[in-house]
Order: structure tokens, then C-alpha cells, then sequence
């Protein structure tokens, strides 16, 4: 049986990597009792695969990782039982049945959701809702992305479906394409409109949280987003 878990990663945590991440929950399913499944072979591990690594020094509301159980209890229990292990900075949120025919997570991912919002002392005084909105409406936003192996420029407005400015908040809002195909990274648009308006950015100055983590529903040229969770149900 697959579950589909939910869960939030905040404070000190942020600079704990993917790799680190997926070895604690190894040790918490287990302290948790959850009857996990195992690989076969010489070398047997849990089934586990997790949808987006998200980024060191970014906050989530959204990531989900994929387990395959032998026995069920209920999702309740199970999420009590797995958050009596979890340290200071991770929850789990929720925790869905997926159908049997179900793709894995990180196959699934299309798309993930980030606020932006920016250290006191570097809050830009240029950025307004209109700024952003002028940003978002033209034609081509054409952007050069770096590797460790290539560089390439390309134009990132068919990759940036939602890009809005909270007054409230002083925050940008973001939604994007997180696939393997595209995978634009927040930091990349927030360049992006920086260079728009010919000013340097600091990267130090932003607090990035992804939001959500998303799958397409639709198609390659009607896109709908849903949570990955979406593709789950309650048991």
C-alpha cells in the first residue's frame, strides 16, 4: 500500500540537506512502529522517495515524500504516531492512500508555490504591486541560468504561472514550474525582476518558503495545478 506524507520544515532545519532529511525520517518511521515495506535484495531499505529536495536555507509549508506500507491503521494515528518523533521544525501535516496505479512523487511534481519575503534591513523600497505586475505582463522575460556544467538563456514567462506582489506583507508570491524539465528557481525570478529595474540583489536579504508542491491535472498546454496530496485519499 503507498502513502502520500505532507509535511512542514521550518527554523534551524532549513540547513539541514535532503539527504540528512531523508535519513531522519528513516529513523523516525521506524521509532514510530510503522510497518513499512522494504526492498528485496542484499541490501534491503525502506521504499521511500521524496517529490522536490527543496533548496538548503528555504522554509516549506509543502513537501511530501512517498512510503509503501504492509499494514494500515488510520491516517490520524499514523500522523500522531510519526510527529511523537519528529524534533523542533518538522511536522507532518497530512497523510494520504494513494490508488495502486499512482505515478511517485517526484515523478508527479509539476509545479511548487513560494512567498518571498525579505530580511528588515534589505527590504527593497522599489518593489510595489504595480513594479511586479509590469514585471509579469511582458511578452519575454529572458534570463540566463547557470549550472555547475552549462549556461544557457531562455525566456522564463511560459515557466512562471502566478507572479503577484502582497502589499501586506511586503512578500512576492510565486508559482512555478518545479519539474525536471523546467525546475525555475524562486531565487531566479527574484533576479529576474531586480534586473528589471536595474537594481543588485543580495541573496543573503531573502527568506524563501515554498507554499505548495503541485501536480498537473490537465495538460502540457492547459495546465492545472493540484496538490500533490490531491492524488491521495483519507482512510
Amino acid at each position: 500500500m503507498k502513502l502520500r506524507v505532507k509535511f512542514s520544515k521550518h527554523g534551524v532545519l532549513k540547513f539541514i540537506g535532503h539527504l540528512d532529511v531523508m535519513r531522519y525520517f528513516q529513523k523516525a518511521i521506524r521509532r514510530a512502529g510503522v510497518d513499512i515495506a522494504y526492498s528485496t535484495g542484499f541490501s534491503p531499505h525502506q521504499i521511500m522517495s521524496f517529490a522536490a529536495p527543496l533548496g538548503v536555507g528555504l522554509e516549506s509549508n509543502g513537501e511530501y515524500m512517498d512510503i509503501e506500507v504492509n499494514t494500515l491503521t488510520s491516517a490520524r494515528e499514523l500522523t500522531d504516531s510519526l510527529n511523537a518523533q519528529m524534533v523542533e521544525g518538522i511536522e507532518v501535516l497530512e497523510v494520504k492512500l494513494l490508488p495502486d496505479n499512482a505515478g511517485n512523487a517526484m515523478a508527479s511534481v509539476a509545479a511548487a508555490r513560494y512567498t518571498v519575503a525579505f530580511r528588515e534591513e534589505y527590504q527593497p523600497r522599489f518593489l510595489t504591486k504595480s513594479v511586479i505586475d509590469d514585471f509579469y505582463s511582458q511578452n519575454e522575460i529572458i534570463v540566463t541560468k547557470k549550472t555547475k556544467k552549462s549556461e544557457s538563456t531562455f525566456d522564463m514567462k511560459p515557466y512562471i504561472y502566478a507572479c503577484s506582489y502582497n502589499e501586506a506583507e511586503n512578500t512576492i508570491d510565486l508559482t512555478v514550474d518545479a519539474s525536471s524539465a523546467g525546475n525555475i528557481k524562486p531565487t531566479l525570478v527574484v533576479k529576474a525582476i531586480f534586473d528589471y529595474k536595474d537594481q543588485p540583489l543580495d541573496e543573503y536579504a531573502l527568506l524563501i518558503t515554498r507554499e505548495e508542491t503541485y501536480t498537473n491535472v490537465g495538460t502540457s498546454e492547459h495546465v492545472q495545478l493540484k496538490p500533490l496530496g490531491f492524488a491521495g485519499s483519507d482512510f
